[in-house]
């Protein structure tokens, strides 16, 4: 690996911690630098983290009921009166629920309003289909003046969460429920619109987002004994899309995989083909959930069952780098 400042992985006492927990770390910071920071809620305070940031700055927060249209409209106007409001609910219902209202009150307008969608994706388990949000990030990254970030681990929905308090943007952060690995340190950088080499290598790119980093990384460990050398691509910010460092690097190794932990269909996957196929076509492989809704078992289970370990990613780059 190169020196981003990573977490050695190979020592076998891999921090584990939910994504969620680091947002939630993340608002009470963003409060604590900015008075104008607000927070609203979907009646999931704990769930969602946003808890901590309610317990601090009483005053600065609103909590809604379960009702995700008036979560962004609310959040809007506060918006357009000068503050920067966070909205927290489960990804399945927000943006699931409001994407229209959030699209006509804050995109359209270009207000800074930020949808926090936690329990997103597979790591949901046994609440099964109904909550597995697997087609945010296609909903949020079609929608003009609207960022997209999906950390990678807590200390990075930490900083990411830092970062949109201190963008103008509408903006989407989607987090994980279940604990996952922690890669990165306080040190490893993190920019909206900027992707991260975090593993080097010539023979394959491998571009993951959220909890699918890990997932990435050790698949890179596993190719470089099969004697193939891959590189390993954090692509936190969806939109903007950090085409540049996509480019350079399927330059150098000819081939693309590209992995998330969502619908391939409008997904991280669409992203990189769409870049791809305007300016460096190459052979790609886009594995993710393809075409069906989610089903109810451990994050473990659901990650094999949809093909989605490291295994099944190694697989991929030894027969993406035989026929390239």
């Amino acid at each position: 690996m190169n020196n981003l400042h990573l977490v050695d992985l190979t020592s076998g006492e891999v921090k584990m911690e939910p994504i969620r927990k680091g947002f939630g770390r993340g608002l009470l910071e963003a409060g604590k630098i900015n008075d104008q920071v607000v927070a609203l809620c979907a009646d999931l305070t704990g769930s969602t983290q946003i808890s901590l940031f309610a317990e601090a700055f009483p005053e600065r927060f609103i909590e809604v009921g379960v009702a995700e249209q008036n979560l962004v409209t609310v959040a809007a106007g506060l918006a357009a009166m000068g503050k920067i409001p966070f909205t927290s609910s489960y990804a399945a219902f927000s943006p699931g629920r409001n994407w229209e209202q959030f699209k006509t009150t804050a995109c359209i307008n270009n207000q800074p309003v930020k949808i926090v969608g936690s329990h997103a994706g597979l790591y949901t388990g046994p609440d099964g289909a109904t909550h597995q949000m697997l087609e945010d990030i296609a909903l949020m990254r079609c929608l003009p003046n609207n960022v997209v970030v999906v950390p990678c681990d807590s200390v990075e929905a930490e900083k990411a969460t830092l970062a949109l308090a201190a963008d103008k943007r509408p903006g989407y952060i989607r987090l994980a429920r279940d604990s996952s690995a922690v890669l990165t340190t306080d040190k490893t950088p993190f920019e909206i619109g900027k992707a991260q080499v975090f593993s080097e290598g010539s023979d394959v790119t491998i571009v993951a987002c959220g909890t699918m980093v890990y997932q990435a990384l050790q698949a890179a460990e596993q190719l470089f004994l099969d004697g193939i050398d891959a590189e390993v691509i954090n692509m936190s910010t969806i939109k903007p899309f950090d085409a540049v460092t996509l480019i350079q690097s399927a330059r150098k190794t000819g081939a693309v995989i590209t992995v998330e932990e969502a619908q391939i269909n409008g997904g991280l996957g669409s992203a990189v083909a769409e870049a791809l196929g305007e300016e460096f076509p190459v052979p790609l492989k886009r594995m993710g959930v393809k075409d069906r809704f989610g089903e109810s078992g451990t994050a473990d289970e659901l990650l094999n069952h949809f093909g989605l370990t490291s295994s099944h990613i190694a697989i991929q780059a030894h027969a993406i780098v035989k026929n390239k």
